[in-house]
């Protein structure tokens, strides 16, 4: 199954926002995008994962008209941002690179200077977003009196002030302390839930997007390596489990089993690590206790997004 089948299968709308057709990019003969494909449908969080250099700013500035794919094209809602820009941007929001604002200004300056540029943005509209983003008690302060993840927040509600179908971000935790990581994820799943926006996340810090993703991409060498869905339940695959079974001797258990089943297990502390596919968990404990292995918990785990991260990686050819 192809990646972009793959994503098919899971997306819970039918209603696709973004679609990234045969996109390349080639910056004096280096190829740093490599004929991406992927599609991000309305209410999904969409994460675009991969090492520093792997290519996804590249593609959020190709995404965003900010530079023309060498090869390919990218559609919001439809609409080709290569042969259609100002259609496709109408639906699109962005907060990349560094936050936009003005510090002489307040916070609601700073939204009402660019609703005035998008034109038919009233208070109340702006008063809506400022809500949304959780601004309501600081929004008429200045803004050089406003922590990172503050000036963060009000860039965030710049990118919602004509409420974009697509929302794309850029390394958005980047500079944020705990709270404004944890006040970041629960507004994007509002977004996503209640205003049943799409929105494409960049990252390469694993454990916040298991957090915050529906659906992850990982991506190297400027090629989609694969894609996944990070719902832990029906979605799921077989591949993506393991079974863990705690043991007195864990060494001589992975002998046991590589010997009885041609298995070789992992060891993880005092469990042995076992993939979900090649073995049933009553195999594998009948055969420890036969071979007076004490046995003292077993379970079959869902992988991390961190160690689905690190297989898909090691398995790229």
């Amino acid at each position: 199954m192809t990646p972009k089948a793959q994503l098919k299968q899971y997306n819970k709308s039918s209603v696709k926002i973004l679609e990234i057709k045969n996109v390349t990019k080639v910056y004096k003969k280096r190829i740093v995008l490599d004929n991406i494909n992927f599609d991000v449908y309305e209410g999904e969080i969409f994460g675009f994962l991969g090492p520093n250099g792997a290519g996804k700013t590249t593609l959020i500035r190709i995404i965003c008209g900010m530079t023309r794919p060498t090869n390919g094209e990218v559609f919001i809602c439809g609409n080709s941002v290569q042969h259609n820009f100002e259609k496709a941007v109408i639906n699109l929001g962005a907060m990349i690179e560094n936050c936009q604002v003005y510090n002489y200004m307040t916070g609601y300056q700073n939204l009402l200077y660019y609703a005035n540029l998008y034109g038919k943005i009233d208070h109340e509209k702006i008063d809506e977003i400022v809500e949304v983003v959780g601004m309501t008690s600081r929004i008429h302060d200045k803004v050089r009196t406003y922590s990172y993840g503050m000036r963060q927040r009000i860039a965030l509600a710049q990118a919602l002030l004509h409420k974009p179908k697509l929302l794309v971000l850029d390394e958005p935790t980047n500079g944020l302390d705990a709270n404004g990581v944890i006040e970041l994820r629960q507004t994007l799943k509002i977004l996503a839930s209640k205003h049943k926006m799409a929105i494409l996340v960049s990252s390469h810090i694993l454990a916040e997007m298991q957090q915050i993703c529906d659906v992850f991409a990982v991506v190297d060498g400027g090629k989609v390596l694969d894609i996944r869905s990070i719902d832990g339940n029906e979605s799921k695959t077989n591949k993506d489990k393991h079974i863990a079974i705690s043991v007195n001797y864990p060494n001589y258990a992975c002998k046991v089993i590589h010997s009885e089943l041609g298995i070789f297990p992992e060891i993880a502390g005092s469990s042995i690590i076992i993939p979900y596919e090649q073995a049933t968990l009553k195999e594998v404990i009948d055969i420890l206790r036969e071979k007076n292995v004490a046995v003292y918990d077993s379970k079959i785990e869902t992988k991390t997004l961190e160690e689905l991260y690190l297989d898909i990686l090691k398995n790229k050819k």
